[in-house]
């Protein structure tokens, strides 16, 4: 589940939150306040990403194993999908400009995203699902100053698998990556946004040529593919010199700066004792798994006081049992999603509008999701688009993001906080923040699943939907900062009882309480509440507790099995042993669910993340600690350790003993 801090990097608020072809068209445009002097686009190597649209038709036919009956025909695709690209480019007399450039694309993490085609005939269904799309290309283009139109073509490939459902049986069988292979022509434009970086837009049509593929039924499935891709995109160029204005200064509209980040988490545990594994266990056997996220940061500001951000982002690799098997999950890297190759997300995209009431100022840090400059510490904050609701709410300097600190779901975030969400943490809302020099106040509403668990969601406007307040009150002991939320929550889902159902079960012997629970799905409201404290002990100690509660009569919505936690740790800076930049985090959280939770998973149910077939009931604890070691500037190596007692509320399973290392790299 992604998470980043909250709006605004201060010296009395520290917090974080983050930033399309709208954005590349913006930057364009405002290019001229970047700089006095017009930049040109140097020669040499670049590696940038782009995202767009990527959309065609496919052409597909399944032969029916009895030769009897075969679907075909011509279908639409089409999708989001970004990716990253890498080339060379040489400047040539006359101001022309010749290159070769490779990129990858990925289809957008959804589960349609990746189908490029479906057939079906009485006995069966088949489709295709793109795992990239890959081009090497020759460039050709004419430079005029800052802006250089081009022309590009070369050999286009793909990797894909093919899947067959028998209708009667419910047999599957899927094949391994196929390769196919093609060609690929287009166009575009870049421009020099300053020495180092360069902005473009560019149009790709791709032709896969007819490629076939039988099964062992033997069903045979024939497609080809036609695709176009509309798509901004951005490039580092190196070597080039830096003349670029200093970024920590605001520079008007038009300024922007992007931020980066790569983590690779590395997850196992040994065998432990189980009398039994269930749906939703951790595999009592053992199990070792690796999960992989890399992501930009854009901002950009368009007028005073409005900001512009997006966080294109890049998803692959599994959870521990495909992220089940603990309430308080031990990988915050996880989603509720498997990708066996990377899948292209736009995790954010949302617009900020603040307004300063006068009075004194404060200066804000350049980082993710928010530009340096200089504001009134009196002002209200408005926020809509796309993003996370843990951007805003419980933030926590000492225990917040699983790239760098705790990685367990119930200690970096408050563990019966049921945030409205997708599966990967994100959600579409409208956000306001009231700042003031000692204390803030934020509220929000938030579009909720349409069922839950869900990655649709529900726009039935304010009868569905998430209401999240928090007041946080900043204080000093001494010269050592503190900060106290608390932050009561409200939604409103379409979702099962977990004491009706149970009862309706029991009535019923020959239905299970998986059965009946999605009987008595309608429309309930859930409520709840956390407190979040962050105490500053030295310069080099913190330490942190959060407490929170929800009713515990109704399905999780969209975070985690919890229905009260409390969680507590501290951080201590390296400075002792004379490694300033390192970090040692010990924490631990103690879970609990409520009585009608308990019978419902004691009688077979499965949640979110719990359902072992049956319950011996406990509360779950978990104790964390981690070593942060900082290689070098922005690049950070971990260490990681984790102890589940009672993982899901079981007695009879555990402890597992849960070993991580982590790789995070940052610019």
């Amino acid at each position: 589940m992604k998470k980043f801090a909250s709006w605004g990097r201060t010296e009395e608020n520290k917090a974080l939150a983050p930033t399309g072809a709208a954005i590349v068209t913006l930057l364009l445009t405002s290019v001229p306040a970047l700089s006095a002097d017009p930049a040109v686009i140097p020669p040499g190597f670049y590696l940038g990403g782009h995202a767009g649209m990527l959309f065609g038709n496919a052409t597909a036919t399944l032969g029916d194993p009895t030769g009897i009956s075969a679907s075909g025909g011509t279908s639409p695709y089409g999708t989001f999908a970004g990716g990253v690209q890498g080339g060379y480019q040489w400047d040539l007399p006359f101001h022309w400009m010749l290159g070769i450039e490779a990129d990858l694309s990925f289809a957008n993490f959804q589960d349609t995203g990746q189908v490029l085609s479906y057939r079906a005939t009485g006995t069966g269904g088949a489709d295709e699902q793109l795992e990239f799309l890959g081009t090497l290309r020759g460039r050709l283009g004419y430079s005029l100053g800052g802006w250089t139109p081009f022309v590009t073509g070369g050999l286009a490939w793909a990797s894909t698998r093919f899947s067959l459902t028998d209708f009667t049986t419910g047999d599957q069988d899927a094949t391994p990556s196929q390769w196919r292979l093609g060609y690929t022509v287009g166009g575009g434009i870049d421009y020099a946004l300053d020495p180092k970086w360069s902005a473009r837009l560019e149009y790709l049509y791709t032709n896969l040529g007819p490629k076939g593929f039988t099964f062992a039924s033997p069903s045979r499935y024939d497609s080809q593919y036609d695709f176009h891709q509309f798509r901004a995109g951005l490039n580092y160029h190196f070597g080039a010199p830096d003349k670029r204005d200093d970024r920590t200064a605001d520079r008007g509209p038009g300024s922007w700066e992007i931020h980066g980040q790569s983590t690779f988490v590395f997850q196992g545990y040994p065998p432990f004792q189980a009398p039994y594994d269930g749906t939703n266990s951790l595999p009592a056997g053992g199990q070792s798994r690796e999960t992989w996220t890399t992501s930009a940061f854009l901002g950009i500001r368009l007028w005073q006081g409005a900001e512009l951000y997006y966080n294109p982002e890049l998803l692959q690799g599994f959870g521990l049992a495909d992220t089940v098997g603990a309430a308080g999950f031990p990988n915050g890297e996880a989603q509720k999603s498997n990708f066996p190759l990377p899948r292209y997300n736009t995790s954010r995209l949302f617009l900020r509008q603040e307004f300063g009431l006068g009075g004194p100022r404060e200066k804000i840090e350049s980082d993710y999701g928010q530009l340096a400059g200089e504001k009134d510490v009196s002002r209200i904050t408005l926020q809509v688009g796309k993003f996370s609701v843990h951007d805003l709410f419980d933030t926590n300097d000492y225990a917040q993001d699983s790239r760098v600190d705790f990685l367990n779901w119930s200690i970096w975030a408050a563990g019966a906080f049921d945030y409205p969400a997708d599966r990967v943490g994100l959600t579409y809302g409208i956000a306001a923040e009231l700042n003031r020099a000692d204390w803030a106040l934020r509220a929000g509403y938030f579009l909720v699943g349409i069922e839950p668990n869900a990655n649709v969601f529900d726009w039935n406007l304010f009868s569905r939907g998430g209401y999240v307040a928090e007041l946080e009150l900043r204080y000093g002991i001494g010269d050592h900062r503190g900060v106290f939320k608390i932050g009561p929550w409200l939604t409103s889902t379409f979702s099962g009882s977990f004491g009706e159902a149970t009862a309706l079960a029991l009535a019923n012997p020959s239905l299970s309480v998986n059965d009946t629970i999605l009987q008595t799905r309608q429309g309930r409201t859930k409520y709840g509440i956390y407190l979040n404290l962050q105490q500053e002990i030295t310069k080099d100690i913190g330490a942190f507790a959060r407490w929170s509660w929800n009713d515990g009569q109704t399905e999780t919505s969209a975070f985690t099995d919890i229905d009260q936690s409390l969680s507590l740790g501290v951080q201590l800076k390296g400075t002792l042993w004379g490694r300033d930049d390192d970090v040692i985090g010990l924490g631990g959280a103690l879970n609990t669910i409520s009585p009608q939770t308990s019978a419902f998973l004691a009688a077979g149910g499965l949640g979110v993340l719990v359902g072992d077939g049956r319950l011996a009931y406990d509360s779950e604890k978990v104790i964390e600690a981690y070593y942060a070691l900082q290689l070098t500037k922005g690049m950070i190596a971990t260490a990681d350790y984790q102890l589940l007692i009672s993982p899901a509320y079981n007695a009879e399973r555990g402890p597992i003993n849960v070993f991580s290392g982590r790789l995070h790299m940052q610019f």
